[in-house]
């Protein structure tokens, strides 16, 4: 199944521009804890921290439905492109959830889309992706999505 990232509106000058996404985008949610390191001189999270935020949340979900084994399996993800809009300030201590959903399966990679709700929040403050590539943890060499892992990203879809 393939999403539509590319939710956006028009500004004043017409052109358009990434828009927050409601918590009806995602299929799954992690909770996340802010800390006191993840604010910057400004008063907020640092942009950063958002990709954090992403790596924790996917991850995370794929360690809890048994589909990733990042200590001993033989295949791993890694990741080769990330991306992230910002629409609204998060700071410490503010409690947080991640949306994940899986926007596309191929062969051997993954493009994960996450979004970052302050917790109980109606859109995203912050939303973004990231593709990982699974590879032979012994060669490095991309390798086709274990059964389990595919059940599970379908089930993200």
């Amino acid at each position: 199944m393939k999403h539509s990232s590319d939710h956006s509106s028009n500004d004043a000058s017409g052109s358009t521009r990434p828009a927050p996404l409601p918590r009806s985008a995602y299929r799954h949610f992690v909770p996340l804890t802010t800390r006191w390191l993840d604010n910057d001189a400004y008063g907020h999270i640092n942009n950063v921290v958002y990709y954090s935020f992403f790596d924790t949340a996917v991850n995370g979900a794929l360690i809890e439905a048994g589909a990733l084994d990042f200590l001993r399996g033989d295949t791993i993800g890694f990741v080769v492109e990330t991306h992230c809009n910002y629409f609204a300030p998060l700071a410490f201590p503010q409690a947080l959830e991640a949306g994940l959903r899986v926007a596309h399966v191929g062969g051997s990679s993954v493009r994960y889309e996450i979004g970052i709700f302050a917790s109980g929040a109606p859109e995203t403050a912050a939303r973004g992706h990231f593709v990982h590539v699974y590879v032979d943890r012994a060669t490095g060499r991309p390798v086709a999505l274990p059964e389990h892992l595919v059940k599970v990203l379908g089930e993200l879809e």
